[in-house]
């Protein structure tokens, strides 16, 4: 958390969202403890009331870790449903059907070791939520391999839209605003990631800030507003 977006309104955020349980507040000290990067409560809150407002039966995710934000995606779902998580290392998806198993919702849940974009051209769609949140220069990459598998009033949900790391806040807002700056590939790849999305007529795209940024990018069913 940084002053791009200010503790004291994550804090706000979390208690106006909703409730964690007692495998979330275990998810949340395994990541301060080890310094693996979550999108918190906050952001959690908003993917599981994203899931229930288009009815989320079927979910993809770039990036997954441990499991974190699918816990909170998982909790939307009906019991038919399905979240596919994916991640390269096999031992972070062994910790996330963990927590999954112990929350109820391994039922929905598929785990697949690997690059996420190759993983998604082996699904057939609809999507109708799909979180990306892996490597930031493939941002554009992973919307293109999942664009058209994505269901008619469905979602695309960016993370690390405004800040992380490796992101340079000034300079993404810089380039957003038409200027020419030197910065890293980083931020170059959620530079690139909003300018197609929000340049996509069958997407509409708007920014949540809290957490790190998440951009939402709804499809509206046309190639056209």
């Amino acid at each position: 958390m940084d002053d791009v977006v200010p503790e004291r309104i994550e804090r706000f955020a979390r208690l106006v969202g909703p409730e964690s349980d007692a495998v979330v507040e275990e998810m949340d000290a395994y990541a301060e403890a080890t310094g693996f990067p979550t999108v918190g409560p906050a952001v959690g809150g908003w993917l599981r009331l994203l899931a229930r407002l288009v009815d989320a039966e079927r979910v993809f995710e770039f990036g997954s870790g441990f499991g974190y934000s699918a816990y909170w995606v998982a909790g939307a779902l009906p019991e038919s449903g399905e979240v596919v998580l994916t991640d390269r290392d096999a031992d972070n998806l062994t910790r996330a059907r963990e927590y999954l198993d112990r929350g109820g919702y391994l039922d929905r849940a598929v785990f697949e070791e690997g690059d996420a974009v190759e993983v998604v051209e082996r699904y057939d769609g609809p999507f109708d939520l799909v979180l990306v949140d892996h490597e930031k220069h493939r941002y554009a990459e992973a919307f293109a391999a999942a664009r058209e598998k994505v269901a008619p009033g469905g979602v695309v949900v960016a993370d690390n839209a405004m800040t992380a790391d490796p992101i340079d806040f000034e300079a993404l807002s810089a380039l957003l605003a038409g200027e020419s700056v030197e910065t890293n590939e980083a931020t170059r790849g959620v530079h690139e990631y909003l300018r197609t999305v929000r340049s996509d007529p069958a997407f509409e795209t708007a920014l949540v800030p809290v957490g790190e940024g998440i951009a939402v990018s709804r499809r509206s069913g046309t190639d056209g507003p």
